[in-house]
């Protein structure tokens, strides 16, 4: 039986009623009208209640019990250092292109957590297999509506799937998108190409099984997203994978490409999209902006590339001035994936008097990568390419380099320990408005 704990909180938002009452970070909630909370959707449900009967530990150990009275749904103002209280599940597969395991060892533990976790998915769309589920888990999803998952399919053939997953449990799939449809539940999912194995005709298949899924007035799988395989040289040797060449990713974009028109007309939806991956490895032009409907992938990397140009382009209208003083020199570093699309917005940048930015595009020796999206750049990265350069003040680092809320690389490196060895500033910059921000101050 896992063991819950405490929910340890870490900030308490200004003038909220945690604030109020006093909790401090450091504190942490044990029980919630008498039900100890297994992670965030469980504290949620509970506190959305107008009264509340909470047992708290405060910092030096000592119990309370506090009774609340507030508005339906109000929230307390907490937040917490992890979402799961009873911990994470963890992924029971073996998939050979499992990024977990194309990592060198030696680094932190945490970069080694596989998770599989129906709650993770539900909180921040992360994939999950659904072959680690308990019948408990499965009946919770029923009760709570946690609705929509996002789901890792690859195929919907089972001998396929098992191949790709190392589960016999990964052949239920179909099945278990059916269990879906008959409750109403929706479920955002992916296919990972990994050529010679579930491309080509098992592609189509796939793709054609999960569309069917789409039909009612609510659609049971809502998108589809298909991502090319990504290899590290750190990969196991006997994985069996190939990389994805400029002549697959063309024949890839070609299939799909007909598939989602065939989709449109039978659905007024594509349904299925193509990560941006496959369209600068194959060096062809991304998709206009209509084209990506209302961005139901945009975490999995469909159409950000097109979505960061077109906020880019607003935001710098609105905000970029003529002319800056004093003037200012800076260094952006990004993947040399996006190096063309992104040229028009460094010129962008550099028509402003006194600003000039330079754009570094980088491929990522320390995963052994000839062609890179930026959040897979390393601190080793940076080290290898910019040293003895001219910078300027600093560098402009897309937050996507680091490890979500910490200054830390996937190499382990710190922001600090780069910019001590580049000897220059390094201003991490997290979407439009702070990386246009950031050049202006």
């Amino acid at each position: 039986m896992t063991t819950i704990q405490p929910a340890k909180i870490t900030k308490v938002l200004p003038d909220s009623i945690a604030a109020e009452i006093g909790f401090e970070p450091g504190d942490a909630i044990v029980a919630i009208n008498g039900t100890q909370p297994r992670d965030l959707i469980d504290y949620q449900f509970l506190c959305a209640d107008e009264f509340l009967e909470l047992d708290v530990l405060d910092t030096t150990g000592k119990s309370h019990h506090l009774e609340i009275e507030k508005d339906y749904d109000e929230d307390l103002g907490l937040e917490f250092s992890t979402a799961l209280f009873d911990g994470l599940i963890q992924c029971n597969n073996r998939c050979p292109f499992c990024f977990i395991d194309q990592q060198p060892p030696g680094k932190r533990s945490s970069l080694y957590l596989k998770d599989d976790d129906y709650r993770l998915s539900f909180l921040y769309g992360s994939y999950l297999t659904l072959t680690n589920l308990t019948a408990r888990e499965w009946q919770r999803i029923e009760q709570m509506r946690l609705s929509p998952l996002y789901v890792s399919v690859h195929s919907t053939e089972a001998d396929v799937r098992i191949r790709l997953l190392k589960n016999n449990r990964a052949g239920e799939i179909l099945s278990q998108i059916l269990w879906f449809q008959e409750r109403r539940l929706q479920i955002h999912a992916q296919v990972v190409v990994c050529p010679g194995i579930n491309d080509g005709e098992h592609l189509e298949r796939t793709l054609d099984d999960l569309t069917s899924f789409y039909a009612g007035e609510l659609p049971t799988v809502a998108s589809v997203a298909v991502v090319p395989v990504g290899l590290t040289r750190f990969r196991p040797q006997e994985d069996e994978l190939i990389p994805v060449t400029k002549e697959k990713a063309q024949e890839v974009i070609s299939q799909v490409k007909s598939l989602a028109e065939k989709f449109r007309q039978k659905y007024a939806s594509s349904v299925v999209w193509l990560a941006d991956e496959w369209f600068l490895i194959a060096g062809e032009e991304l998709p206009t902006e209509a084209e990506y409907e209302e961005y139901p992938q945009i975490d999995n990397g469909v159409g950000s590339i097109r979505l960061f140009m077109k906020q880019f382009s607003e935001t710098a209208t609105a905000l970029l001035p003529r002319k800056i003083q004093p003037q200012r020199k800076l260094t952006w570093v990004v993947g040399n994936a996006v190096e063309k699309a992104f040229q028009p917005l460094v010129q962008q940048l550099n028509n402003v008097q006194g600003l000039e930015v330079k754009m570094v595009a980088l491929c990522s020796d320390y995963w052994g990568q000839s062609i890179s999206v930026t959040g897979l750049l390393t601190g080793h990265d940076l080290l290898l390419n910019l040293g003895g350069q001219d910078l300027g003040e600093g560098i402009l680092l897309p937050s996507v380099m680091l490890k979500h809320g910490e200054t830390v690389f996937l190499d382990d490196l710190t922001v600090e320990e780069v910019a001590e060895k580049l000897n220059v500033s390094i201003f991490p910059v997290a979407g439009v408005e702070d990386l246009i921000n950031t050049c202006m101050n």
